[in-house]
């Protein structure tokens, strides 16, 4: 591609899709994005409640302070202070004991060591294996793992399966979707070294203080102020690399597409000839799902007393507050393969009762209301096998081709939404004839001590 391409249509109009465009559109391209919904963010988004008429997120998502380019995205769309922070994460055990963990005085890496030393849940001998097994992760190449999961690297590190329950599992699905039995080896090694290591300001987490959608308010102004536009509830039946066609309006062209779909529908709408000669979408095949589950619960009264928890051990991975006085809450379970097929009645008991088992002031809440969201195609499932599918941006031929954007893209990060900012920002750097590394944000830099100690660390960032 190259900067010849003063017309884009960009199909799909997620994190990955707004964020192309936008890109585009400030470069001065006439940028055309289409979006089958009647509302942006894709999967990141909120809905309107019906049998209460509240606007929900349909799942609780997160950003991290090493999130440079979803925060860029944030920038670019005037939306930057509509997120909170938290600097502290609490880990709750059943019976209430709660262990905080929070940067301390010492520089990265080892701004968590005294949090670390501190926590409750994990015994001394538990403490001592997590630590060497986090010195290795600050040493390592994560680019030697992609063909092991990440349960191998551990048990070849010394890691019990207790270990692993309570410190490395927690962590590892909320970040990659998926367990540590199946999670490509590098990916969760990346969660550590990217969010935890590297900087101390990298694992500090940005809750939307909105709900989701309202983030995305302002981008079809901005797009219309560059000279784009958006088009909503336009259902796209097939692409090719220089044309798009609608159910419902006549074939538009352009002089390159960009396909920001998710990645079963862009190998269904994308042009079989199209397909066949290009083998990113062969690849595709080897792409499934995991799913993730979102519950909003509101109680009779207070019973959360902070931010966000992670439970310890508990099926319930995660609880964030969602209103000052803490009645109102929202449970993630994310890998949820398992509660998919229960009914709402049993999600809400099985919630209920973790959360009563955590926080002694729920043990005689009662439950006034509860809203399941399931969403089975949540992710990809960033397995060994789909870390060596995942495609490029650009296919062989890169002037010929389709561009693709998503956080199933080879982007080196799993599936979120800083994922889907940067290959957004890809996708138009390809369309641009730009360099990558100018278009993707720098993550945050580390400093003298993880540079001196971690060189292998500094050096892949």
């Amino acid at each position: 591609m190259s900067a010849a391409a003063r017309r884009v249509i960009v199909v799909g109009a997620g994190i990955a899709g707004i964020a192309c465009a936008l890109r585009l559109a400030r470069a001065g391209v006439a940028v055309t994005l289409l979006e089958t919904r009647k509302k942006l963010g894709g999967r990141a988004t909120s809905f309107i409640d019906p049998r209460t008429g509240e606007v929900l997120d349909n799942c609780q998502h997160i950003a991290m302070g090493c999130c440079t380019n979803y925060l860029r995205f944030c920038r670019m769309l005037g939306v930057r202070d509509r997120l909170q922070w938290l600097r502290e994460i609490c880990w709750v055990e059943t019976g209430g004991r709660v262990s905080v963990f929070r940067p301390g005085l010492l520089p990265a890496p080892a701004h968590f060591a005294g949090a670390f030393i501190g926590a409750a849940f994990l015994t001394s001998a538990q403490k001592a294996r997590v630590a060497l097994a986090m010195g290795a992760i600050a040493r390592c190449d994560r680019a030697n793992h992609t063909r092991q999961t990440f349960a191998q690297w551990l048990t070849a590190h010394a890691q019990r399966d207790d270990d692993i329950r309570r410190f490395w599992e927690p962590v590892v699905v909320s970040a990659c979707n998926l367990t540590p039995a199946r999670v490509c080896a590098a990916t969760a090694l990346h969660v550590f070294q990217e969010g935890f290591l590297a900087h101390r300001d990298a694992a500090a987490i940005g809750v939307s203080a909105v709900p989701l959608l309202q983030l995305y308010d302002p981008a079809e102004a901005a797009l219309r102020a560059a000279g784009g536009v958006l088009r909503l509830g336009t259902s796209v039946t097939r692409i090719t690399p220089r044309e798009v066609e609608c159910a419902d309006a006549p074939l538009l062209h352009a002089d390159a597409v960009v396909c920001a779909l998710p990645f079963e529908r862009a190998a269904r709408i994308v042009d079989g000839a199209v397909r066949a000669a290009d083998p990113r979408f062969d690849r595709l095949a080897a792409l499934t799902h995991s799913p993730i589950l979102g519950v909003h619960l509101s109680f009779d009264r207070p019973v959360m007393p902070m931010p966000a928890a992670a439970l310890v051990e508990r099926p319930t991975q995660w609880i964030f507050r969602k209103d000052e006085e803490g009645r109102r809450v929202h449970a993630v379970i994310s890998a949820a393969d398992d509660w998919m097929p229960l009914t709402e009645d049993d999600i809400t008991r099985r919630v209920t009762d973790d959360i009563r088992a955590c926080f002694p002031a729920a043990a005689s809440a009662q439950v006034t209301a509860s809203r399941s969201v399931k969403e089975k195609l949540a992710t990809f499932a960033p397995t060994p096998e789909a870390e060596a599918a995942r495609p490029d941006t650009l296919g062989p031929n890169a002037l010929e081709g389709v561009v693709l954007a998503g956080d199933f893209v080879r982007t080196g990060w799993p599936a979120t939404m800083e994922g889907a900012a940067r290959s957004g920002f890809a996708a138009a750097a390809a369309v641009l004839g730009e360099p990558l590394a100018g278009a993707i944000e720098p993550p945050l830099k580390p400093g003298v001590t993880v540079r001196a100690l971690c060189p292998a660390l500094a050096a892949m960032r």
